[in-house]
């Protein structure tokens, strides 16, 4: 919709404008951050982290780094495999990662094939110029949809190649509205965009960039790769007991009383659960162990404990979802009724259906498969009670959707290959 659009004749004052807004606001943030974070614990660490960055980053200095920015820990993932390419092809090279929120960088801080993680400083043009100019990166790479305008400029002045990696593109951005010239003009500091898809491609064409190649989610080949490790855990195998058993991962408590109900009142002896919810503060984890009427054992308590007995298993810690999502019959990824649908690619591999909430459109491969079939989205508690007695007792639905899942994952292998190749030339 916009070939006809006639970007080049919006007045210069509207971009001016809109570049001192964006300025103001992120002055406004460094003064009123500090002030929220004494309220909240998420903006202390967000603010309190932040304080560490550049002392972190002198470590650098005149140092031959490769730079990663990933906004959370699920963009991080789509990073991985190419960190891992990369400190293996170039190991005299630092790798620097940063962060945006804190979820992702408490998580990941202390990442073994990183040199140096740190939070991302607040874009602004002090900020920017001289984190720039300390790390200097021989390269700089953006991960999916992080744009700072700021930082963006400061590696454009110094042509330092960046690209843009598991890109994703929607018609409502404000790069493609009439008044989005300011951020328009921060996309030309990318040397490249590697997009997910062919709809991303071609809005990124009608803004006059060319520079663009369709090459998938380099989520597929850190996903595939799994299949490779020893996903067993001999505490599952104890829990399972070779009975059927669904695994539930990344829940919330929505998510979670639609569990409670099933398990309650309608799950058979010879139906097993594991939940790993998303949030593992105590208060939560015993909430949830109280509401259910049949035995659940917790992840910290299954020391000297028969597993074998329970019905429900609570995985109270972290770091254990992706092997336990290998002894799942059928899986349900949590967040998508509310806060955010989670990563169905780990389950995927294993080829096991997949049951999901309603709300996953900004999830591409959610999108995929569904449509393929190979993934159920369910609004209610009826929904969720049908599916999941379909799942039990129809044996060839179960493994036939399923299948459907490992081979959409296999199909869409090869990202990180062609990412690589591109960056062999700049380094």
């Amino acid at each position: 919709m916009f070939e006809h659009f006639p970007f080049k004749k919006i007045p210069f004052c509207i971009f001016t404008l809109m570049k001192l807004l964006y300025d103001f606001i992120v002055f406004l943030a460094s003064l009123f951050l500090p002030i929220a974070a004494v309220f909240n614990k998420k903006i202390k660490l967000f603010v309190a982290g932040r304080k560490q960055t550049f002392s972190k980053i002198s470590a650098l200095k005149n140092k031959k780094t490769l730079w990663f920015h990933a906004a959370s820990l699920g963009e991080f993932e789509q990073a991985r495999p190419i960190i891992a390419v990369l400190k293996k092809k170039y190991p005299d090279y630092k790798i620097l990662i940063t962060f945006f929120s804190p979820s992702g960088y408490e998580i990941r801080k202390k990442y073994g094939l990183a040199d140096v993680v740190c939070y991302l400083p607040l874009d602004s043009k002090s900020n920017a110029k001289k984190f720039v100019a300390l790390v200097n990166p021989t390269l700089a790479v953006f991960i999916k949809y992080e744009f700072w305008p700021n930082l963006l400029d400061a590696l454009k002045k110094k042509e330092i190649p960046s690209i843009l990696v598991s890109g994703i593109f929607r018609e409502e951005q404000i790069f493609f509205k009439c008044y989005g010239g300011f951020m328009r003009n921060s996309l030309k500091a990318f040397h490249h965009f590697f997009v997910q898809d062919e709809n991303s491609k071609q809005l990124l064409t009608t803004i006059q960039f060319e520079n663009i190649s369709v090459v998938g989610d380099t989520r597929f080949d850190r996903v595939s790769a799994i299949l490779e490790q020893d996903n067993s855990l001999d505490f599952i195998k104890e829990f399972k007991d070779n009975i059927y058993t669904v695994v539930a991962g990344s829940t919330w408590e929505e998510d979670e009383a639609l569990f409670v109900h099933y398990i309650n009142h309608i799950a058979s002896e010879e139906e097993k659960f594991i939940i790993a919810p998303h949030n593992i503060k105590q208060d939560s984890i015993i909430q949830l162990q109280k509401a259910l009427h049949n035995k659940a054992v917790l992840f910290s308590e299954k020391s000297n404990k028969n597993l074998k007995e329970y019905q429900v298993f609570i995985i109270d810690t972290i770091g254990v979802l992706t092997k336990i999502y290998s002894a799942a019959d059928t899986a349900y990824v949590g967040g998508g009724l509310k806060t955010g649908l989670h990563n169905i690619l780990e389950p995927s591999i294993f080829g096991v259906p997949i049951v999901i909430g309603n709300k996953y459109d900004k999830f591409k491969e959610a999108l995929d498969l569904v449509t393929l079939k190979g993934v159920v989205s369910i609004e209610n508690q009826e929904e969720f009670t049908t599916i999941f007695r379909t799942l039990k007792n129809d044996d060839l639905y179960r493994k036939s959707t399923g299948e459907i899942n490992k081979n959409y994952i296999q199909n869409n292998v090869g990202a990180t290959q062609s990412i690589i190749k591109w960056m062999q030339q700049k380094i």
